[in-house]
């Protein structure tokens, strides 16, 4: 009969659980199943947490009465102050009745230990276990040479282990990790103490001997071997036959520089990362926190608000600080979006068996997971959720000849994508339209190939310049065609589209492509085919003109209040704000497609109660671009599900609704011709959509989740409480005795301290899955028996309030307290205060081992379940996606009704001329102010196009002229846009570029005055202006003397009128510009004013009038300004004077 062997162990860091393994592998090796155990964990989760102690293995629990039924035990011991630890005398204390019966008598035990470093007392350690054993009446098996006499015996390096037991070093918590050779002690640690109980008690066949110095091997004579004792016997050596003179000794080279100190382990692989990704911030994941090392700590501790320690090593100390693993997102954004940073996260990966041994036995490995850039945000807490978050890349392509006004020089590829929603665009422009498609586009980053990095007076980072743009280098080996991009694409493109795409176009694809690749470190990409721009399709509007028209942000502080985005946006989704955005930076020049989105928003306008019920469920939509795109990336949670889930319905809803109106409201048929709604609806595809949503709902708790969430937001409130006090725990001197100042406060408990049934939260529903159903019918009827021993106990042990409970140190335990707790005397306490006292019970264990074992299946079900709904979620990913366009474009033009409604726009009428006439115009920004002040705005018409191609406006400062050329440049925009317009009336030509010349400022920073800032906008328009242009400028040449100032404007003037024959509006407070451009037929005059009543008070005259007005009226203004009456009279005086001249 093969003797029962019990490897018993406790373990914080893994080293004794990896040496119990080993010798759990040499007893397998003789034909002996050896079972591992570990004894009861004292120890707060909260305290282990601090310590950065992993988790547990997957271990029973040792209890005394177990203890009892083993013929042999192997001891694993880390060593404290070379004794026993806490935990292995709180499991020997409890083992009274064992020594009181003499249960333990004539077994056999052998220890192995693990201290912190050579000096740690493993022998010590040993000795001190031999009191506990023999009290035991327990036979001590010491380890001695024979088993491994090489490896106790080298002094090739420091290591442990010696004759009274094997034994490791741990060093620091986690850097030193039992290596192959030094398990060699451990595994005949096991081999010897079977030997010596087979030896007694069995005739069990003994394992070969493994090889060493007292081998046959070497030619030495075996120790006989001891047989079981029956008579007594001697057995006699010769002198001869035994080993003379000296023992050889193994050669002892000299130290090495690889056996200096070294750093701990989880500081070696941040450090190695560090140098791998030297241009990031390094986060590693250490448990439950994001720590950073070295310089890092240093320089961006102090930015983020971290307490910056000194963790103390072997190799010295190292600067260290981080935070809960839960406010990633809050650090993050600092370092991301604040101070443009890279950060590389380093996650924690559980190595498996095979990764273990090659690993050197260590638990985990720290890589670098994921790359975060400004432009490569997924799903982060801080991501703008109203804007994209676009990466650009740009490749130079090849040089064309110039056709038109703007469209010559080298051709320019882009391709740009949104990693949080899928969108990828591509785009062929010219040098010259760059820097208008870069304010259009709006990336977070920008990324160029290497060799841009060096070019010195590069045509394009001239026009990157610009700008503060964040600019990335990235290397790229052999050009990649575009069927390279098929793996990271939701769907094939058609090859008549793939086709169509431009060579420059395709590289910055490819590498933009490549770029994202890089910063996901693999993660699988499921992005939309790209979409691609043609510049003749949008209107173009330069970067001058988005910033002076006032379009996306205000001119006087840059932002969002104020601008055209501002008034228009009466949007409900977040999706429908950025496509609203979108729109406005790249206004339609179809005829086709502006009609469409003025007939849908005409339909919206006209139906109050359609218009009403569509907000209504669009507001019960949510971000579907971004939740699709999370599970096309492996990502979503359940709370992602329950979205998108209600999504669906919404969207369900909708088309209902939608397909209600044009059978009803509107007397249409589904058989009639399409409109703008019948198509809307025909793009609505909800067949597998419909069913995702079904098997979602009948999935997910809703409950459970909420549940969930609560412990969560729970349990990170301990782990704020603590964070501070581990970076002061792993500081300074000072540090630690600030932390033992305040050991006197009462800790905060964890969620989990008296963890039990009641806080086990499910997220799945029981009717999921049959084996869900299955598991939660065995957990039921588990609980039932649970129940029944809880009433059995109270009235066996005759205590009330006896509990059964669990928690994390001593597992599955029963509680008393008060009177109860003073009966149990006869039981053996593994926890105890004044009032209470908890113990082991046989029947609660293993019932307690059966419901972990059930809930941990559930688990595993669960999470399951889950994979198959992300799967599923793939699986539509594409007519999910397709909705969500449509639910943004509904969005949209809700919006742009609504917007309609409340400020009495109408339907602009577009065509192809170049007219541009305009009925009781209004400034759509300025309007919404004055309506807010109580005061009225007073509109203006302005035809020009037809008979007067340009138009000439003078007037007072203050008078409107400004206010009247951006309200005919917006106007313009919004009808391209597809939204009606402030006006009684609006017929446009279509328009293919805006420009702005207004208000201008000096640039310091690139040596630029005013004027010289004026010039070059100035230049942009006369190169780049068609005949399809709409042009407005003010007040050219101001900046310099007033001669030059008229030449400069009317050269201005000449060259818009004769060479771009634009349609332009030109406001100067010139007068002469007008007298000398009388000869040019296709200019008008116009003008405002002021009224002046006889008490000398005077108003403006906003509307227009023809003629030119020759009075500036600059004294009044200074006037209202608060210039100095005397500062004034002077003024006056020297325009009297001049007057007379």
């Amino acid at each position: 009969m093969a003797p029962k062997v019990a490897i018993v162990f406790y373990s914080m860091y893994g080293h004794i659980h990896k040496m119990a393994l080993a010798e759990q592998e040499g007893l397998k090796k003789a034909g002996i199943v050896a079972d591992l155990y570990q004894v009861p964990e004292t120890l707060p989760q909260e305290v282990l947490t601090k310590m950065h102690a992993p988790a547990k293995p997957d271990v029973p629990v040792i209890t005394p009465d177990i203890l009892a039924t083993y013929d042999a035990f192997l001891i694993g011991i880390p060593t404290r102050y070379g004794n026993f630890p806490a935990q292995w005398k709180t499991f020997w204390d409890a083992t009274g009745k064992l020594w009181a019966t003499g249960a333990l008598w004539g077994k056999y035990a052998g220890v192995f230990v693990s201290t912190g470093g050579p000096g740690g007392g493993q022998e010590t350690t040993v000795i001190s276990s031999m009191s506990t054993l023999t009290h035991h009446g327990i036979i001590y098996v010491p380890l001695g040479y024979k088993p491994a006499f090489a490896q106790i015996s080298s002094l090739d390096e420091v290591h442990g282990s010696s004759p009274w037991g094997a034994g490791t070093f741990a060093m620091d918590p986690g850097s030193q990790r039992p290596w192959s050779w030094r398990l060699q002690p451990f595994k005949a640690r096991a081999l010897g103490i079977l030997s010596t109980r087979s030896a007694f008690d069995y005739q069990v066949p003994l394992p070969k001997e493994p090889p060493g110095r007292y081998s046959s091997q070497n030619n030495v004579p075996k120790v006989p071997k001891v047989s079981k004792r029956k008579t007594p016997t001697r057995t006699s050596l010769e002198l001869k036959d035994l080993p003379q003179g000296l023992l050889p000794c193994t050669s002892v080279s000299a130290a090495s520089q690889d056996e200096a100190p070294t750093y701990p382990t989880v500081v070696l692989q941040a450090q190695t990362n560090m140098r791998k990704f030297e241009n990031c911030v390094l986060l590693t994941r250490v448990g439950g926190f994001y720590e950073l090392y070295f310089e890092h700590a240093e320089e961006f501790g102090p930015l983020l608000n971290l307490k910056v320690a000194q963790k103390r090593t072997n190799a010295g100390p190292v600067s260290m600080a981080g935070f809960p693993f839960f406010q990633l997102d809050r650090f993050l954004k600092i370092l991301v979006q604040d101070l443009n940073r890279y950060v590389a996260i380093a996650e924690e990966f559980a190595n498996d068996a095979s990764s273990k041994i090659k690993a050197g036995g260590l638990l985990h490995d720290r890589k670098v997971a994921r790359i975060v850039t400004p432009g490569t945000l997924i799903d982060e807490n801080f991501i703008d959720p109203l804007t994209n978050n676009y990466v650009l890349a740009i490749q130079q392509g090849r040089t064309v000849t110039q056709t038109g006004a703007g469209d010559g020089g080298e051709l320019i590829g882009l391709a740009w994508l949104d990693l949080s929603t899928g969108n990828f665009y591509t785009q062929s422009i010219t040098l010259a339209l760059l820097s208008g498609a870069i304010s259009r586009i709006g990336p977070r980053e920008i990324v160029l190939e290497k060799d841009q990095e060096t070019s010195a007076g590069d045509a394009l980072l001239a026009v990157l310049s610009d700008d503060r743009h964040v600019i990335t280098y990235c290397s790229v080996g052999e050009r990649k065609p575009m069927t390279s991009w098929e793996l990271m694409l939701e769907s094939k493109m058609p090859a008549d589209i793939a086709a169509s795409f431009a060579s420059e176009e395709v590289d910055a694809g490819s590498l933009l492509l490549e770029y994202v690749s890089t910063r996901l470190q693999g993660l699988s990409l499921k992005l939309q085919p790209p979409i691609q721009y043609r510049s003749q399709e949008i209107m173009a509007i330069d970067r001058n003109s988005l910033r002076g028209l006032e379009i996306m942000e205000n001119y006087r502080d840059g932002t969002y209040v104020g601008s055209l985005l501002h008034a228009l946006r009466k949007t409900v989704t977040k999706s429908g704000s950025r496509l609203l955005k979108e729109w406005l930076g790249a206004p339609s020049t179809s005829l086709q497609v502006i009609n469409d989105r003025l007939d849908l928003v005409a339909h919206i306008l006209g139906d109050t109660a359609l218009r009403e019920r569509l907000m209504t469920l669009l507001r019960r939509c949510h971000d579907s671009q971004r939740l699709v795109q999370k599970f096309a990336l492996g990502r979503g949670n359940a709370d992602d599900l329950l979205a998108l889930s209600a999504t669906i319905s919404a969207t369900q809803e909708l088309a209902s609704t939608i397909r209600a109106t044009l059978h009803d409201g509107f007397g249409f048929s589904e058989s009639s011709p399409p409109d703008s709604l019948s198509c809307l609806l025909s793009r609505i595809e909800l067949d597998g959509p419909l069913a995702l949503a079904s098997k979602i709902r009948n999935a997910i708790d809703e409950e459970g989740v909420v549940q969930q969430h609560r412990i969560e937001d729970e349990e990170a409130g301990t782990i704020m409480e603590m964070a501070e006090q581990i970076a002061t725990s792993e500081g300074s001197t000072d540090d630690i005795a600030a932390v033992k100042r305040g050991r006197g406060k009462k800790a905060t408990k964890s969620i989990r301290e008296h963890y039990s049934e009641d806080t086990q939260v499910w997220i799945m529903k029981p009717l999921a899955s049959t084996a869900l159903k299955r598991l939660h019918a065995d957990l039921l009827s588990l609980d039932e028996d649970k129940a029944k021993l809880h009433d059995h106990l109270q009235r066996e042990l005759d205590a009330t309030s006896l509990a059964l409970r669990w928690t994390p140190g001593l597992g599955h335990i029963c509680h008393v307290k008060g009177k109860d707790a003073k009966r149990m005397a006869e039981m053996r306490s593994v926890s105890s205060s004044k009032s209470t006292k908890s113990f082991h019970h046989p029947e609660w264990t293993d019932l307690g081992r059966r419901i972990d074992q059930v809930r941990l299946q559930i688990r595993a079900e669960e999470q399951r379940v889950f994979q198959t709904l992300r799967e599923e979620v793939i699986k539509t990913l594409v007519k999910l996606r397709r909705n969500a366009t449509v639910l943004d474009e509904l969005d949209v033009a809700c919006s742009f009704a609504t917007h309609a409604k409340d400020q009495g726009l109408v339907r602009p009428v577009l065509n192809n001329t170049v007219a541009h006439k305009v009925i009781g115009g209004r400034h759509p920004t300025v309007q919404v102010g004055l309506q807010q002040q109580g005061r009225t705005f007073v509109t203006n018409d302005c035809l020009v196009g037809d008979e007067n191609r340009l138009w000439i406006i003078t007037g007072p400062n203050m008078g409107g002229k400004s206010t009247f050329l951006r309200q005919n440049a917006l106007i313009t925009l919004m009808a391209q846009v597809g939204s009606f317009v402030p006006a009684e009336y609006a017929e446009i030509g279509i328009v293919d570029q805006i420009f702005s010349r207004v208000g201008s400022a000096d640039d310091l920073y690139r040596n630029q005055s005013t004027f010289m800032v004026e010039m070059m906008e100035t230049a942009t328009i006369l190169k780049q202006a068609t005949e399809r242009s709409f042009v407005i400028m003010d007040e050219i040449g101001r900046g310099t003397t007033p001669e030059d100032g008229i030449a400069v404007a009317f050269a201005c003037l000449h060259h818009l009128y004769h060479v771009n024959k634009c349609r332009t509006l030109f406001a100067t407070h010139f007068h002469a510009v007008g007298e000398m451009s009388r000869h040019m037929e296709k200019v008008g005059y116009w003008c405002t004013d002021v009224a002046e009543d006889q008490s000398g008070g005077f108003s403006y005259m906003h509307k227009l009038k023809r003629g030119i007005n020759k009075k500036s009226h600059s004294l009044k203004v200074a006037r209202l300004a608060g210039l100095p009456e005397a500062a004034i009279d002077i003024a006056q005086g020297v325009l009297d004077r001049g007057s007379r001249k």
